[in-house]
């Protein structure tokens, strides 16, 4: 299984790709089983991501989850089926050790970048941790969340861009912060899905720009991303969370040959 230390060493970029929310068994495993075949055959270290609950919704009325138990052994499943790393979020300092049983890298929610005991719950997991750039944080300030990691002992940060707020219903990204958080000596991963919504829709139901998922992904790449997160889905317009904003499952491939040759013309 690819190790932390393998996604460091990498010549490739590595993936972070799955559905927004596991929403099924069947599901999970047609999703890693396509993409475990696409990026074994152009050699891109793969890891699941699926979240076992969705905790920052809209409305209350959205779906969360299928349940805690019954979504964390999915994610089990799926792991011990293609022998790959799985990512999920947790959002309370509760969840970080029973997640930790179930999942390899522990992802820390954008909002949540700050919380000081969440972030010290998941490194003293001992699991990797990702930590999503807040919305509303500069790419500098991201260097004391990671120091919080690294000062419980754990040194296995990962560090994620997916946008800053812009007006009240817009994200962008500024691809200055991908080098700038890379100076910290951290992987640094570009979420191509995330920083396309349009948050904060008058009817409840976050928005999104699906395709410009193969632009900002090309410019991540470009500009020295380690890692590329992805949330995709067989048919995202029934997608239970982020359906606005995922890629088609059928694109993938074709994308991430783009990618792989961007990344070699950089080498």
């Amino acid at each position: 299984m690819i190790t932390f230390q393998d996604l460091k060493a990498a010549d490739n970029f590595f993936l972070l790709a799955g559905p927004c929310v596991i929403e099924g068994e069947e599901m999970a495993l047609r999703i890693a089983e396509r993409i475990v075949k696409i990026t074994d055959k152009l050699h891109i270290p793969y890891l699941f991501k699926g979240s076992y609950r969705k905790a920052n919704r809209s409305r209350i009325d959205s779906f969360t989850g299928i349940g805690d138990k019954k979504a964390l052994q999915v994610l089990r499943t799926v792991h011990q089926t293609f022998d790959i790393p799985v990512v999920t979020d947790i959002h309370a300092v509760e969840e970080a050790e029973m997640a930790a049983e179930y999942a390899d890298v522990l992802q820390i929610p954008a909002f949540l970048c700050r919380q000081t005991d969440l972030l010290v719950a998941a490194a003293k997991t001992g699991k990797v941790v990702n930590i999503k750039k807040g919305q509303f944080l500069s790419p500098e300030a991201m260097s004391f969340a990671a120091g919080k990691i690294i000062e419980t002992g754990n040194n296995k940060v990962m560090l994620t861009e997916r946008g800053t707020t812009f007006g009240y219903q817009d994200l962008i990204v500024d691809f200055r912060g991908i080098p700038t958080m890379k100076a910290f000596g951290h992987p640094v991963i570009l979420d191509t899905t995330h920083s396309l919504q349009r948050p904060n829709q008058t009817d409840g139901v976050t928005g999104g720009q699906p395709q410009l998922i193969e632009t900002i992904a090309k410019a991540g790449i470009a500009v020295g991303a380690d890692g590329i997160f992805m949330e995709t889905h067989e048919d995202p317009s029934i997608a239970k969370s982020d359906g606005a904003n995922m890629l088609k499952l059928d694109l993938l491939e074709g994308l991430l040959e783009k990618l792989v040759k961007i990344r070699k013309a950089l080498q």
